[in-house]
């Protein structure tokens, strides 16, 4: 009785503590991590400062980079891009992020995260239990997609989205205000309620689907959903969407050009 009497206790104090424990912004982050993006958004234009632009030498280390996004009209926006990173040999988890096609060629991208502090390793159990502040990172695509393919030598696969011209713009502009709105007032991510893709589909305003905590399945959910352009199986349209080998040959391009070769071979195939 005793035994069970203080495992009661501890399980009632870790459970105060999770809960009691507050969001912030000002801890020891890793660095790719380590700065909150501020987004300026008036009369629909938007600058971003910082705007993370690393470069990923294949063999060598990180190449630091942050800038500044100029201004970009919302209305300008085209497309929408839904990238999936699977996790090796775990088939229903991967890590989604967006990417955003302008009407000039541009591109910008945009990756949900578990900001992870220096030392850190993701955890789905301590993801579940405020065990990592969220962060909205804007970045260039070369960036976001480099560092997978390249650094992190994971498979990526880019699927163009089925949305019109409004809702490419209302995705947009909500997932603006949700980064602002994390730089004014910290949160958690979660692994079940507010993870890399459930946060897209949220603002998305889609309907719960499992495939958004199962993150692995959520392509093949979108594709269903008809969010997902393509003809025939998902299986089919899932290896015409492999771009990690292209990502690798073009990543030490500029991002003006990365983008437009990126995007040109896509564009032929749908």
């Amino acid at each position: 009785m005793a035994v069970l009497l203080a495992l009661a206790c501890a399980g009632l104090v870790f459970a105060i503590a999770v809960v009691a424990k507050q969001p912030r912004h000002d801890r020891n982050w890793q660095p790719h991590l380590s700065r909150l993006p501020r987004i300026v958004l008036a009369e629909g234009v938007f600058q971003i400062d910082p705007y993370r632009d690393w470069s990923y030498p294949a063999g060598g280390e990180p190449v630091q980079a942050w800038g500044e996004l100029p201004p970009h009209r919302i209305e300008d926006v085209r497309n929408a891009w839904f990238v999936v990173e699977p996790h090796p040999g775990q088939p229903l988890m991967a890590h989604t992020l967006v990417l955003f096609e302008f009407a000039d060629g541009d591109l910008i991208g945009l990756t949900v995260e578990a900001r992870k502090q220096a030392g850190e390793t993701y955890s789905i159990v301590r993801g579940a239990l405020n065990g990592f502040e969220l962060i909205y990172q804007w970045a260039t695509p070369r960036d976001l997609l480099a560092r997978r393919a390249v650094y992190l030598n994971k498979e990526l696969y880019l699927y163009p989205l089925v949305l019109s011209q409004e809702e490419v713009e209302a995705y947009l502009s909500a997932l603006l205000q949700r980064s602002q709105g994390i730089e004014a007032h910290p949160r958690f991510y979660n692994t079940l309620t507010s993870n890399c893709t459930n946060e897209l589909a949220k603002t998305a305003g889609l309907d719960w689907n499992p495939a958004f905590i199962l993150t692995g399945g959520a392509a093949a959910a979108l594709y269903r959903m008809g969010r997902i352009k393509g003809q025939g199986s998902f299986e089919d349209v899932r290896q015409s969407a492999r771009i990690d080998p292209e990502v690798r040959a073009l990543a030490d391009l500029a991002d003006a050009e990365f983008n437009a070769r990126l995007l040109s071979d896509r564009k032929g195939g749908t």
